[in-house]
């Protein structure tokens, strides 16, 4: 089946029968998308190499991972509130953690520059985020100790932000737009697991 755009050309029904970029979207929406795609991509890339080399940003050279250090233990120690906190203290710096946390980083830093595999990583990172909004708790008003928690907003904050972009890039195909999830969605294994995409 055919999809005929305003210029009178005709392409291919996508994959799973959406729209293509410019019959719901414009050509600059989607374009949009895409940037939103690669900088978000980005942004999940830099943390990973920034805990694994230490890059002294965020992370000095003696606390990187390939130096001994926890990519973990530095938030998750310091959780003051919320429900989890005795939870993120209790699996601060354990080398599962570390490898589930920075697996994640990457897997979904990758996903998201390459535009493949988007539903994958908007679970994956939706979950991770929620996680992290969990133990960053910004309901609360104060630390387990009684200081001011210093949230800005007790509701939506950027983790939020991250899980609804991430699911919006997926549900938009963003990956077709200057990425490589049109060639992605054709392969045979991703065909016969529909959920790859």
């Amino acid at each position: 089946m055919t999809i005929h755009h305003g210029t009178h050309r005709s392409i291919e029904r996508p994959l799973e029968h959406a729209e293509m970029p410019g019959a719901m979207l414009t050509t600059t929406a989607a374009r949009a998308l895409a940037v939103l795609r690669v900088a978000t991509g980005l942004v999940f890339l830099w943390a990973f190499l920034d805990k694994t080399f230490g890059l002294g940003y965020a992370t000095p050279a003696e606390r990187a991972w390939i130096n001994g250090g926890s990519p973990t233990r530095g938030f998750l120690a310091n959780v003051e509130v919320g429900p989890l906190r005795s939870i993120a203290h209790t699996i601060a710096g354990t080398w599962w953690a570390d490898v589930l946390f920075m697996v994640g980083l990457a897997a979904i830093g990758v996903a998201l520059v390459a535009g493949v595999g988007l539903r994958i990583a908007a679970a994956s990172g939706t979950v991770m985020m929620a996680l992290m909004w969990l133990a960053e708790f910004p309901l609360a008003r104060f630390t387990a100790g009684g200081d001011p928690t210093g949230s800005t907003n007790p509701l939506v904050d950027y983790h939020l932000i991250y899980a609804v972009a991430l699911i919006a890039l997926a549900a938009a195909y963003a990956g077709h737009t200057w990425g490589l999830g049109r060639i992605w969605a054709r392969l045979p294994f991703v065909q016969r697991h529909r959920w790859m995409i």
